[in-house]
């Protein structure tokens, strides 16, 4: 008999959530939310439950989450061979990182065999550094991490060729034979696919799949980007096909079966260069003083149906990606800057949640509908803000209520504990070669808070409608009774607040890590540092240390806003949970049942990897326009702020340009340096003076590198 032949019902609900979970790992927390447990002895029979599994050796204890038993030990020193994803520095070390294992495994160049970054691969632990981390050696790759890599092209002789890798891509060059040049001149940036590899101590052989441009330019560099990180710019023609056979316009019996507010007074607000409208907004004060918010969303998903090839594309990217320069939309553009944009003056269907607020910011009633608006003013944000500061328009009155009613949902908000981050954000300005030729910080105004407080609120209400249904069967514990997709997020990590803790206390700022931190707690220290010169460093090491938003239909609320129960409803043009969202509503409503619990669990972690994987493109090319703008700047002095201390070196961010990069510890002449850890500083051994955190500081640009997006300063003297 096997050993789980007999469970009660409860114990194959929680094996069944822990097994189909990511990383086979849920919090008790978690477990707890997924089955709405809420009285005392309810929890007192989950407890019991998860030690009746432990001791049937299904699970294990694993600090407050319970893991499933695959009988692997936990450490490595334990194990013979491991599968994890290895990634490699460009000195070529290795680090292994593995499921379940609270440190990556260190593997010395000459042990990471023929791994390339991003593969799975199997290693033997052979013992442990001095740290205590646990060191191997690559045994087996078990499949390739990447399809393709990108590098530039050289000719190094009369018939041989390398390709120097980008630093994303591969650690190693790779050389190509003539036939697998197909057409690339030297210093191209080229998109290649590994050939073979037969020795670690030989070159790895490639082949040269696309030419992406002259390396240096700006289309080179971004589809260089967008490459290094699997995205695609372009539609397969298919795909577009598809879209350009979707209906525009739409039959008057749609408009029947819907709640018609084309003679409402419906406006958008969105940034002066925007041409996917996903949200509009209607407002009233009823009889009673209550206002009445609607929150209009483009029905994207009227348009765009499950299993068709428009849905597998769009659920494939997962989201928009907004880089620098460009939009690499979810949707073809037909349907995302057209047939589904809330332009103005256009008649257009959408799900709207309909909110009833009093004078407090809190909710009275609400409701889900599918509607047909006719937006009557389209505002940029610096429009709206006008009206707010005074200026005469026709909906001026609607734009005041608007206002009012945010900053109502703002107070109350932040004195409910959600957590402010506000740091400043550059954007470049464009040649029209792509050239960066200035930064400057967009100026936040209250009109993105406006839309910020109405979207959080009907993302919030759309959530709290499936908890009220599952209140309304009775049956509460089913998993898969009303599953939801939840956008998520956990308490930060405590080891990392304790870093924070330590590298703000040489600032003179006290920061106790405590066992329950909660969101009002970290903002009492964002409070601290407002408007002094080590604002931006504390908040990006908060960031830093704030667990990840993710998807998921086991609901464990939302820490940085301080919401038990949040859901992306209002973006759906740009993101693919939130397709899912109105396709989950709708069906409730209509009474009807698509999406089921496990299969909501693996949809989160691909939307959530998604979603990863554009916030790491958009980063990498604010990172490239960075170094783009001070490679003109080379020998200019600006000043700048200590951002960060390592051993290697400093880390510094100019104050006028927020442009961050490294001044090498070699470069500080006249003193020798050590790292102290304490102080998180860098201390000359005679003469005492220190560099530490928030330290104002003068720099020269030394050097760029566009290959690596590294910045390299030295002291100004």
């Amino acid at each position: 008999m096997s050993r789980n032949s007999r469970l009660s019902s409860l114990e194959e609900i929680v094996l069944d959530l822990v097994k189909n979970s990511p990383e086979k790992k849920l919090s008790r927390d978690v477990i707890a939310h997924a089955l709405a447990i809420t009285s005392k002895k309810e929890h007192k029979r989950l407890d019991k439950t998860i030690n009746v599994l432990i001791s049937k050796q299904l699970i294990l204890r694993n600090g407050d989450s319970v893991k499933l038993r695959t009988g692997k030990k936990s450490k490595a020193k334990d194990l013979d061979l491991i599968e994890g994803r290895i990634e490699i520095t460009q000195r070529g070390t290795g680090y292994v990182i593995v499921d379940g294992m609270d440190e990556d495994i260190m593997i010395p160049s000459n042990d990471t065999d023929l791994a390339l970054p991003g593969d799975i691969v199997k290693v033997k632990v052979k013992g442990n550094r001095r740290s205590g981390q646990p060191k191997g050696k690559v045994m087996e790759i078990k499949s390739r991490g990447k399809e393709f890599y990108v590098g530039t092209f050289k000719k190094t002789g009369q018939k041989t060729f390398l390709i120097e890798p980008d630093q994303k891509s591969a650690h190693i060059d790779f050389y190509v034979l003539e036939d697998s040049i197909n057409g690339a001149k030297t210093d191209d940036k080229v998109l290649f696919k590994l050939k073979k590899w037969v020795h670690q101590r030989a070159l790895p052989e490639a082949e040269i799949v696309s030419i992406l441009g002259k390396s240096g330019t700006n289309d080179a560099n971004i589809l260089s980007i967008l490459a290094e990180n699997d995205l695609r710019s372009d539609f397969d023609p298919s795909v577009e096909k598809f879209a350009d056979q979707i209906p525009v316009d739409i039959p008057e019996e749609e408009f029947k079966r819907r709640r018609d507010l084309r003679n409402e007074n419906v406006f958008t607000i969105d940034p002066a260069d925007a041409k996917d409208f996903d949200d509009a907004l209607s407002i009233e004060i009823l009889d009673n003083g209550n206002y009445y918010l609607g929150v209009h969303i483009a029905d994207v998903s009227h348009y765009v149906r499950p299993d068709t090839i428009l849905d597998k594309e769009a659920y494939s990217r997962g989201t928009s990606v907004y880089l620098v320069d460009r939009v690499i939309p979810m949707l073809p553009e037909i349907l995302s800057n057209g047939v589904c944009s809330l332009r103005p003056n256009e008649d257009k269907l959408t799900y709207s949640c309909f909110m009833e607020i009093d004078k407090n910011g809190k909710l009275v009633d609400y409701s889900v509908e599918e509607t047909a608006i006719h937006s009557k003013q389209r505002f940029t944000y610096e429009q709206a803000q006008e009206v707010i500061d005074g200026a005469n328009h026709p909906f001026k009155k609607e734009i005041k209520m608007a206002e009012s009613l945010a900053r109502t949902l703002l107070k109350k908000r932040f004195e409910e504990g959600a957590i402010d981050f506000e740091s400043p954000e550059p954007k470049f300005v464009l040649d029209e070669k792509g050239k960066p030729i200035d930064v400057i910080i967009k100026k936040r105004i209250f009109a993105h808070r406006l839309i910020e407080e109405c979207m959080l609120m009907a993302n919030k209400t759309v959530a709290l409608h499936v908890e009220n249904l599952r209140k309304e069967s009775g049956k509460r514990k089913s998993k898969d009774l009303f599953p939801f997709f939840y956008r998520i997020h956990d308490k930060p990590d405590t080891e990392k607040l304790a870093g924070i803790a330590g590298q703000v206390a040489p600032l003179g700022i006290k920061f106790e890590v405590r066992d329950k931190i909660t969101p009002k707690y970290i903002n009492n220290l964002l409070q601290k540092v407002k408007e002094t010169p080590v604002e931006m460093i504390v908040n990006g090491l908060m960031l830093r240390a704030m667990a990840k938003a993710e998807y998921s239909p086991a609901n464990i609320g939302h820490f940085g806003l301080g919401f038990p129960h949040y859901a992306h409803f209002t973006s759906p043009i740009r993101r693919y949970p939130d397709v899912i969202v109105h396709r989950l509503l709708k069906e409730y409503n209509a009474g009807t049942k698509g999406y089921n619990f496990d299969t909501l669990i693996k949809h989160g972690e691909h939307c959530s990897e998604r979603e990863r994987v554009a916030v790491d493109a958009e980063r990498d090319s604010i990172k490239l326009k960075q170094v783009e703008f001070l490679s003109s700047k080379i020998g200019q002095v600006f000043d700048g702020v200590i951002s960060g201390v390592t051993e290697r070196g400093i880390f510094v961010n100019l104050k006028d340009v927020y442009c961050e990069g490294m001044l090498r510890v070699s470069d500080l002449k006249g003193d020798y340096y050590i790292f102290n850890p304490q102080l998180h500083a860098l201390v000359g051994k005679s003469s005492g003076k220190a560099y530490k955190l928030g330290d104002d500081i003068k720099v020269r640009v030394d050097s760029t590198n566009l290959q690596k997006r590294q910045i390299d300063f030295t002291l100004a003297k």
